[in-house]
């Protein structure tokens, strides 16, 4: 069974209507070195508006990219190549991010976008409103059928096994009616432009489609390279499409307008995270992980410091196998235990609802006439390509001889049941090797789809100083207003392909190294003014506002601040060390000194427990040392950089892109150059390994500034707070102990370390000039509560911030606050105090304790802010 209409790769008439009348065109320049480079023969030409044949003529403009060019005046586009330079720089900027992980590399990998838009005119795109419109309502109803009566498969108008045999058919949902009954909410169509000048659908995405974001970033970056052309072509705003998605979520949520509505992301390692953060702040929206989620007693809730908040609303970007490890895949760590319950229950909407995975299957594809027929009495408005499911024998037979001809799609993604494989075209393998591919759909037919070669038309695209065609392939959006309309997005996220013979690729993918790009839909009336704002707040909503911070946002916010302060700490340490120990090269240090950095540098993980102490081997404690920092899986330097970029990474929705910007830029910079350090052929890297560090301070200077003085000091800032103040007084405590167990306070060197340990060598100099005493030491230390590095200014910043922290729990807060360490109140004179055996018994027992008790502090919050594992009876909001 094949789709009836003509497939792209048939010939016919080009339209005509498009071309330009035969006076002059603008920016001739251009046209002159786009001519030079002819299109695919066959393909849809969009500069030019008409097929791509020999002897076409290859100077004439189609009348939206005309007004396109007329827009910039003909000065104005000498500079594309600047504006393609812009474009790259802002997407470096903003961080977009597309993520293949695949390719063997964690490193983020940036949002290839191309400068010139796609452009549709409002004609055609009323065609394709309204194709895509009438299959999404077709999408929705099939699923409705196929979950609930299932007529479509009891008369044979789609066939059980390629339904059911799906891995994405989930027989827990049959029987549940969504709220509303719509099962999706949001529905993507993959369009091309075939060689009659019409569009045509390639596939659909509907379990999770991404690309929302990807499309916003791209419109606000492009539009503004163009202004004037966006302007004189009146290309429509996208808003009032997201502005449809958030009304009709809210329409069938059981709380109503007042429902919270959360993203629920894979997390930072997915290849789209980029968007998921973009798409969440965009719509207001709170960006969840599957362990910020809980459900109690079949209602859906939010991990925050403060309890348990009411969750009625999930958009998610979570694949259907790992929604919920109780009912689907158990190893899942990204799914909710019991959301499919809540789900069942009606308490929480789900978009787009699980199971609709299935529909995303090529083998479909020449069933949908047949069923638009049956549900809706309509013939599709929008043909698509045509396909062959093996699984019918009649079709494998005829089809087997002419295998070359084909393009060969698995039906089934891969799974413990089916197996997938990249599609790919039958005529370019050898001929043994697609003998082996008939012979293995022969075995297993169900498991193949044949397609028919697609040619997709070619776009523009600005490369090295000169119009190319490029293939081009478009995904547009249907969004359901949650009353069984549908709101075509107007745009869509354009792939173009990254090479000339991509033409010949019917698969353009980011995955593949496609690049994007921005779709300019020509309004038809006025263009929408829509705005996304939401409706105004009254004086009784912001005095019960707060802004949530989720359980797993707290830890991170936590852990951010302790690596930062862990970051700067080691970082210090390092420096102070290998200052020291060059200094012994020349000078000689004391040993007291080698052992007091020895004991921190293995403490704080600077060297290995094999390396000798630097009273052993001076050269080789110090080699091992610079060579330990830069290794990111040790305990070291880097390895605290990586850390304090992974807090952030996770963090990504709630910092400012200049402070994720310098914690990104920082691990890089300081491995790449470290990196460079160490293959250096130089006998002596330790000057430039501090260097490198010198650096890395300033960098940390930085990232301490925008904690300091660019967050919100909500609960979640003081959380990062709490973390930094934490570590600073673990750190100090332990370090001051150290040294006076060893003397230091006794020794020119070892009292100079001190303060470069405490990074109080100018103030004290300043108050106290070349005294070398132990009460005044102790005082700025320890006392001074001016001194942002004394453990009493330190001790009573985390009790401040820890009590305004858990303020909704006084009781708790009060008991811990009392058990922490107070500095300040340690009497001076005890102790500077020498005791009987020569030493400062009591200082360093206080020392001892009070680094204990920080860590105590870090496990108790643990316990009570992140973990959450009390009855559902802590929800707070409702």
């Amino acid at each position: 069974m094949s789709s009836s209409p003509t497939p792209p790769g048939a010939p016919a008439t080009p339209r005509q209507s498009s071309l330009l009348p035969d006076d002059a065109v603008p920016a001739a320049d251009l046209l002159a070195g786009a001519a030079a480079v002819p299109g695919s023969e066959g393909h849809f030409d969009e500069l030019r508006g008409r097929l791509n044949a020999a002897g076409a003529p290859r100077d004439r403009l189609a009348p939206l990219w005309r007004s396109f060019f007329e827009a910039g005046g003909t000065e104005g586009w000498q500079d594309l190549t600047t504006r393609a330079a812009r474009v790259q720089r802002r997407v470096h900027d903003d961080g977009a991010t597309y993520n293949v992980y695949a390719e063997g590399s964690e490193a983020p990998r940036e949002w290839p976008l191309e400068l010139l838009p796609v452009l549709i005119g409002a004609e055609e795109w009323a065609d394709i409103e309204a194709g895509v419109a009438q299959r999404a309502r077709l999408l929705n109803a099939t699923l409705a059928d196929v979950y609930g009566e299932r007529r479509l498969l009891d008369e044979g108008l789609l066939p059980p096994s390629l339904v059911l045999g799906h891995p994405q058919y989930l027989r827990p949902l049959h029987g549940c009616v969504p709220p509303g009954g719509v099962h999706l909410h949001v529905a993507a169509f993959e369009l091309t432009r075939g060689p009659d000048g019409g569009w045509w659908v390639l596939g659909q995405r509907t379990q999770a489609p991404s690309g929302l974001g990807y499309l916003l970033e791209n419109r606000l970056i492009i539009a503004q390279q163009f202004p004037e052309a966006f302007r004189d072509l009146h290309v429509q705003r996208v808003a009032a499409s997201f502005q449809t998605l958030l009304q009709g979520l809210l329409r069938l949520s059981p709380a109503g307008e007042r429902s919270r509505v959360v993203l629920l992301t894979p997390g930072p390692h997915n290849e789209t995270y980029f968007e998921q953060v973009f798409l969440a702040r965009y719509l207001g929206l709170t960006l969840v992980e599957g362990g910020d989620l809980t459900v109690r007693a079949n209602r859906l809730y939010l991990k925050t410091l403060h309890g348990l908040e009411r969750v009625h609303v999930v958009l998610r970007r979570v694949d259907d196998d790992y929604l919920d490890p109780l009912e689907l895949r158990a190893d899942s760590a990204l799914g909710v235990p019991g959301l499919l319950q809540a789900l069942r229950a009606g308490e929480v909407v789900v978009a787009n609802a699980p199971g609709a995975g299935w529909l995303e299957s090529p083998g479909l594809m020449a069933f949908w006439p047949g069923v638009a027929e049956a549900l809706l009495g309509e013939d599709l408005l929008l043909p698509a390509t045509t396909s062959w499911w093996c699984g019918e024998a009649a079709v494998w037979r005829k089809a087997a001889p002419k295998l070359a001809d084909y393009v060969v799609a698995p039906t089934f993604p891969a799974s413990d049941t089916t197996t997938g494989f990249p599609p790919f075209v039958a005529a370019a393998l050898a001929p043994s090797a697609r003998a082996a591919w008939a012979a293995r759909v022969e075995a297993d037919p169900a498991a193949h789809t044949l397609q028919a070669r697609v040619k997709p038309s070619e776009t523009p695209a600005w490369r090295e100083g000169a119009l190319e065609p490029r293939a081009c392939v478009l995904r547009v959006f249907a969004i359901s207003d949650g009353a069984g309309g549908w709101r075509v997005l107007p745009g869509g996220l354009a792939r173009v392909s990254h090479r000339r013979d991509g033409a010949h690729d019917p698969w353009l993918s980011m995955q593949r190294g496609s690049a994007s790009a921005d779709t300019w839909v020509q309004a038809a009336g006025e263009v929408d003014t829509t705005s996304l704002l939401p409706k105004p707040l009254t004086a009784a909503d912001l005095a019960t506002w707060h802004r949530t911070v989720t359980s797993r946002a707290a830890e991170n916010l936590f852990w951010l601040g302790r690596y930062t302060e862990r970051a700067e700490n080691t970082v210090r340490l390092a420096r102070v060390t290998l200052e020291s120990l060059t200094g012994s090269f020349i000078y000689g240090a004391s040993p007291a000194v080698l052992r007091v950095l020895d004991a921190l540098a293995r403490r704080h993980g600077l060297v290995g427990t094999g390396v000798p102490s630097p009273e052993q081997s001076l050269r080789v404690f110090e080699r091992s040392l610079v060579h330990e920092m830069g290794d990111p899986q040790g305990s070291s330097v880097a390895f605290n950089l990586m850390a304090l970029r992974g807090c952030a990474q996770a963090l990504r929705e709630r910092l400012a892109q200049e402070h994720w910007k310098l914690i990104h830029e920082m691990g890089d910079h300081f491995l790449q150059h470290f990196a460079s350090v160490m293959e250096s052929p130089a006998n002596e890297p330790l000057a430039d390994a501090m260097g490198v560090l010198a650096r890395v301070t300033t960098h940390l200077a930085a990232i301490t500034g925008a904690q300091t003085d660019r967050m919100t000091r909500d609960d979640g800032w003081r959380l990062l707070s709490v973390g930094r103040q934490i570590e600073r007084l673990d750190f100090l405590s332990h370090t001051l102990a150290t040294a006076f167990e060893h003397g230091l306070h006794q020794r020119d060197d070892g009292f100079a370390l001190l303060l470069a340990l405490f990074d109080s060598t100018i103030t004290y100099r300043a108050q106290f000039q070349a005294r070398r005493e132990v009460p005044p030491l102790l005082h700025l230390l320890v006392h001074d509560t001016d001194n942002p590095r004394s453990l009493a200014w330190v001790a009573r910043t985390m009790r401040d911030r820890f009590v305004k922290l858990a303020r909704h729990e006084p009781l708790w807060a009060n008991e811990l606050a009392q058990n922490l360490p107070r500095p300040e109140e340690w009497p001076l004179e005890l102790m500077a105090a020498v005791d009987d055996g020569g030493g400062h018994g009591a200082l360093v027992a206080a020392l001892r304790d009070c680094s204990a008790q920080a860590q105590s502090l870090s496990d108790a919050l643990s316990r009570r802010l992140f973990s959450h594992v009390g009855p559902a009876d802590r929800a707070v909001w409702q």
